[in-house]
Parts: structure tokens; C-alpha cells; sequence
């Protein structure tokens, strides 16, 4: 085991190249044509030394570099003192959950966005807040940049800078931005010249295909970015549509795709937070960046490179990062507990004596069994089994019709497969790593023959042997890659959201129904546990931080219409806007120069409103409450 790579980075380099294709993560980073890797390092000092090689290097912030390393390289690199820690990208997922398209918005919601969450008495009156003099960067999946929603009333752009990443710099002639490998960049000026070179269709909006896209051949094909982008900033008062912060300047990020799927990676994400970061220091703006998307790889601790690198980022300049908790809450696809505390099925008859230390009688670690339903047609499952490693447990896998075999004796630490009727198990049992403080077993469930894993009732039996804390927790693979009958038979709500909204130093937000005034059970939820030890995240902090609106949102699509839109992806714009609208009020107009950063958030929280249901905050569901820019304004 290398102890500078990630396990799931080893597993990945001890798998061949046919094999990794047919799981759903292992190959992500890997380029089969050049035969190297993408991956994200912690590194000191120099690294230009490593271009000789034919190893490429993007330098990101704090520390941070993207290098792409030809696969007999990685060992070698790895080994570098100049190299701390190495990690491969994740892909990275948004909800795509779109309703019936509406012409005009003003016959369902009003003014939109802007209507609610207490904004209408800061942004319709005395202080006339709109987001001016601040920047929201989208880093999604592009934006319709013709939509007038996203122009200034004399018709130009309030996009200052649009970077597509899936672009051919030899294709289009422009190039990337300074420092970066891919995509092309279009400025503020090439965006008005795009403008003016389309014809606009009458009343829609929406400009006619033609010489603008010649000019700007950037598309948003999933409409994703555009609802992001019009919840968090869009204006078109002849339709009676406001976003949050409906005068904020725009830097956009189209997100590079991996071929295989059109969700972004951790690398491509990472380069677009460095890049916003540079163009707000360049812009001399203050600078909210909204993330509307993650996944359930990791220990959901802060510990991962991208978590440790947006921490970085938010002290970065006049900064505030919003993102979304996910939609993970009620998929089915996490199970936590504790063997002492008796979650779970329980065999009575096996028991470890454990003392509590404050004199009373001994508490029990039990032999706990977790049952998951594997649904049909499943090409492939991952499962992630996260502990503390104080704690010493023998785990057992049994397939559906009845073989067994224990996971955790063939090796202490690294790779091992083995096969149960019709499926291979591909092991990796990891250890703690410089950069990791948690216990990781790693499963990749692929067919050995035919096209599907074996379906039916998977039962996992955790058996403890010397146990200190008793905690565990199981994740699958993320609900957009799996069948949603494919899940946990007990699953726990409890630490679903989402990498990297479980960064400390983000703004984590969650999704309510405002229909209802009350949480929507899709929205990831937060820590419960204050008496949690795995990673770096600290005993009784609280995520999500607030939640916003996330059901039925009015947004603009690609297609000259409105739709309604939910998920926590739109919660989190609003929430964007809205720290958009307090660095207005605090940094542009001079009321508070130190309104960034951590003080948003403090804000934000001190004026979240209660919700139906909710007794105690902050609490797991909806952090300190829902929010209101109203109450979250000082005096």
C-alpha cells in the first residue's frame, strides 16, 4: 500500500484498465488514449521540474495542483518529497428534476425567487438590495447566455466571464484561461459581440441559433446552469421573474464531462473555484460561488483533498461558498450506528464487554447485521464501510443464496477479490493515511459473467473483536447511479449529504417544501452525533447550516420558458443570492468591509425562521432554520 495515495487511488492503479471500465468510479481520471491519470495533489515547493517528464502541472491555490501523470509515472511521482498527498477525481452529481415548462411565470410564482424567503422587504424597499457590485460564479453545466434574464435593460451581459471547459481551443481559436490545460474563455466583450450578432425572437427572450453561436458556441445542454443561474441572479421584469440577487455580476463555468457520463469531476471543479477566485481578485468584487451538485463517495468528515481545498478557498479573499446538501436524504443508500447501542439486528448471543467509564455496568458490543436489497438489472454496486480505527471488527458478506465469506482476514491492508455466485467482489481494505484519519473497506460489485450483479437480499454481519467507539457507517453508490429499489432495508436519514457540502467552511444548504413550510425528506441531512469521532469534523458541529426552498422553484430553461425545478441544486442559489445581497449591503455600500466569509454564515444562521416539526435547533434536518435575508441583516 502506498501511503500518499488515497485507497481508493491504490485500488484503482492493483485493477487493470478492461476492469476499472466496468465499474462506475475506478476509471475516473483515467485518459486510455495518452494512458495517464488526472489527479489532485497536496505538494511543496516546485513542481515545474515534473513538465520535463511529460508530466503536465495547473497550479489551483493553497498548496493544491492538477498533474497528469502517465500511468507508469504514479509511483514514481507519488514518491517525490515535494508531493504530500495524491487523490483521483470523483464524479460528481445534480439532480435534473424538472417540471412542466411554463410560458409566462407570472401565472404561477410571482416574482420568482425574489418573492419569498423574507427578500421582498430588503430588495422592494429601504435598503434596495439587488447583489450589485458582487460577483455569483455558476460552475455547472453552462448557461443559455442569449436568455435576457442574464442581460443588463440596455441589452448587454452581466456575464463578466464565461469558461467552457468541454471546448476545442483549436477548434474555436480562442484559449484557455492563463494556467489551465482546457477549455476556452470568453470575456464580457465577446459575450456582447455574441449578442449582438444573434437575431432575438420576439417576446421569448431566447436569441435564434446563428452567427452568435459562430462568435460563442458555449450550449448548456441539461438546462442545469441556466435554473441555477436565473434562481441565483436572473432579471427580466417584463415577465415578472427576479432571481436572489437579481443585479450580481455572473462568472460562469461549464464544467468539463467526463466521457462516460455528463457529471462533472473533482479536478474540473477544483480548476473552477481557483479560476473564479482569480477573476474576482481581478475584478476586485466580492465573490459568492455556488456548487450545486456532490456525491456520496468519502467519510463525510471534511478529510478529502476537495474538502480541505474549499475550506482553503473560502479564506481566500472576500469569499463565500455555497453548496448543496444533496438529495440523498431518503434514496436508501446510507446505514450508520453503533454496536453498543443497538442498531441494527442484533445476534444476543455474541458479546464483547465494554466499560463506560463512569461506573456503571458494562455496555455490550454486538455482532450487527445490515441486510441491503440489490435490485434487478444492477451492472455494478459500490459499497463504502467507514469506522474508527480504534475499533477491530471482523466483516462477513452473504449473497442471496446463502454463500458467505469473510472480507476482512485475506489481507491487513490492500487489494483482494473474491466471487459469491454470479458476482465479483473487488476488496480493498485501507488503512489510516497521512491525509485520512478513518478506516476504509472499500466493495465494487461487478458480474463475473453474464451482464448483472446477482440480485436479491445482500446481508453484511459486522462482528466486533475490540471495540472502543462502535461506529459505522455504510454508503452505496450514489442514488443517480443505482436503481431506486436498490438500498439499505433500514437505512439511516442521518449524514446523507453530500461531498464537499460537508466542507467546515462552506455555507451547507439544505431543501425545504415552502408549500408546506416544512423539510423535504430528499434533502440531505446533517450530523446528529456529537459524540462522533471519525475525521476532522468536530464533535457537535452542525450541517446542513439552513435550508432554503427547494420544491416547485421557478426557473428559466434553455428552451425561452420557465419550469419548476427541485431539488437542493436550486435551494442552494438562493442562498448564494442572498449572500450576495448582504456583501452588498455590508462591503459594496460600506456598512461592514468584514461582511465575507464565516460572518455571512453567522448571519445567515442568526436569521434563519423555524419550520413546521422542527423542535430543537440547530438540528440534522434543516441546520439553524430557513432562511431569511430579512432577519439576517444587522440592526
Amino acid at each position: 500500500m502506498n501511503q500518499k495515495l488515497e485507497n481508493v487511488l491504490n485500488l484503482a492503479l492493483e485493477t487493470g484498465e478492461a476492469q476499472r471500465e466496468r465499474t462506475g468510479d475506478l476509471n475516473v481520471g483515467f485518459d486510455s488514449e495518452t494512458q495517464s491519470w488526472e489527479l489532485i495533489v497536496k505538494y511543496n515547493s516546485d513542481l515545474s521540474f515534473l513538465e520535463a517528464e511529460g508530466i503536465g502541472v495547473e497550479y489551483l491555490i493553497a498548496g493544491y495542483a492538477i498533474l497528469t501523470v502517465p500511468e507508469n509515472l504514479v509511483e514514481a511521482v507519488s514518491k517525490l518529497e515535494q508531493i504530500e498527498y495524491v487523490e483521483k477525481p470523483k464524479r460528481y452529481y445534480y439532480s435534473l428534476d424538472f417540471g412542466e415548462r411554463l410560458t409566462d411565470p407570472a401565472l404561477q410564482s410571482g416574482y420568482g425567487p425574489a418573492e419569498s424567503m423574507c427578500f421582498a422587504t430588503v430588495t422592494f424597499a429601504p435598503p434596495y438590495l439587488s447583489g450589485e457590485g458582487c460577483l455569483i460564479a455558476i460552475l455547472d453545466s453552462g448557461i443559455a447566455w442569449e436568455r435576457r434574464e442574464f442581460r443588463n435593460t440596455d441589452g448587454s451581459t452581466r456575464i463578466q466571464y464565461l469558461w467552457d471547459q468541454t471546448l476545442n481551443s483549436d477548434v474555436t481559436g480562442g484559449n484557455p484561461p492563463e494556467g489551465f490545460r482546457i477549455g476556452v474563455e470568453f470575456d464580457r466583450q465577446q459575450i456582447d459581440n455574441a449578442l449582438r450578432a444573434s437575431e432575438t425572437t420576439a417576446g421569448t427572450g431566447l436569441s435564434v441559433p446563428g452567427a452568435g453561436q459562430m462568435i460563442l458556441p458555449s450550449i448548456d445542454s441539461s438546462g442545469h446552469g441556466t435554473a441555477v443561474a436565473g434562481i441565483a441572479a436572473g432579471a427580466l421584469r417584463e415577465a415578472s421573474y427576479l432571481g436572489a440577487a437579481p443585479r450580481a455580476g455572473l462568472l460562469v463555468v461549464k464544467l468539463g464531462l467526463p466521457k462516460e457520463q455528463g457529471f462533472p469531476r473533482t479536478t474540473e471543479i477544483m480548476r473552477a473555484v481557483t479560476w473564479a477566485l482569480r477573476k474576482a481578485q481581478e475584478l476586485q468584487q466580492p465573490l459568492v460561488i455556488n456548487l450545486s451538485f456532490g456525491n456520496s463517495y468519502g467519510a463525510h468528515d471534511g478529510g478529502s483533498l476537495l474538502e480541505r481545498f474549499l475550506d482553503n478557498a473560502a479564506e481566500i479573499g472576500k469569499t463565500v461558498i455555497c453548496v448543496g446538501s444533496g438529495n440523498e436524504g431518503s434514496s436508501g443508500g446510507h446505514v450508520g450506528g453503533n454496536v453498543f447501542r443497538g442498531t441494527g439486528t442484533f445476534d444476543n448471543s455474541i458479546g464483547i464487554g465494554r466499560s463506560t467509564g463512569q461506573g456503571a455496568s458494562a455496555s455490550v458490543a454486538r455482532r450487527t447485521t445490515v441486510e441491503l436489497a440489490v435490485a434487478d438489472y444492477e451492472r455494478n454496486l459500490r459499497i463504502q464501510f467507514w469506522q474508527n480505527y480504534s475499533d477491530i471488527y471482523r466483516i462477513y458478506l452473504r449473497s442471496p443464496g446463502g454463500l458467505e465469506s469473510e472480507l476482512t482476514a485475506p489481507v491487513n491492508g490492500g487489494k483482494f477479490t473474491l466471487t459469491l455466485e454470479q458476482t465479483n467482489i473487488l476488496a480493498y481494505q485501507g488503512e489510516p493515511l497521512p491525509y485520512a484519519v478513518a478506516k476504509e473497506l472499500y466493495l465494487e460489485m461487478l458480474p463475473s459473467f453474464g451482464q448483472y450483479i446477482n440480485s436479491g437480499v445482500w446481508t453484511i454481519t459486522i462482528d466486533p473483536v475490540r471495540v472502543v467507539t462502535g461506529q459505522y457507517y455504510f454508503y452505496l453508490s450514489d442514488s443517480a447511479t443505482r436503481n431506486a429499489k436498490t438500498l439499505f432495508y433500514n437505512p439511516t436519514p442521518q449524514v446523507t449529504l453530500t461531498v464537499p457540502s460537508t466542507a467546515a467552511k462552506v455555507i451547507t444548504v439544505g431543501a425545504y417544501n415552502a408549500t408546506y413550510d416544512a423539510y423535504a425528506d430528499f434533502s440531505g441531512r446533517g450530523y446528529a452525533d456529537p459524540a462522533r469521532t471519525i475525521g476532522v469534523v468536530t464533535a457537535g458541529l452542525a450541517k446542513p447550516d439552513l435550508v432554503a426552498p427547494g420544491v416547485n422553484i421557478l426557473a428559466p430553461d434553455i428552451y425561452g420558458s420557465y419550469r419548476a425545478v427541485t431539488g437542493t441544486s436550486f435551494a442552494t442559489p438562493i442562498v448564494a443570492g442572498a449572500a450576495a445581497l448582504l456583501m452588498e449591503w455590508g462591503i459594496v455600500r460600506g456598512n461592514d468591509p468584514f461582511l465575507y466569509g464565516e460572518k455571512v454564515k453567522a448571519y445567515l444562521r442568526k436569521g434563519a425562521q423555524p419550520l413546521r416539526g422542527e423542535t430543537e435547533y440547530p438540528n440534522d434536518r434543516v441546520g439553524w432554520g430557513a432562511l431569511c435575508v430579512e432577519n439576517s441583516l444587522p440592526g
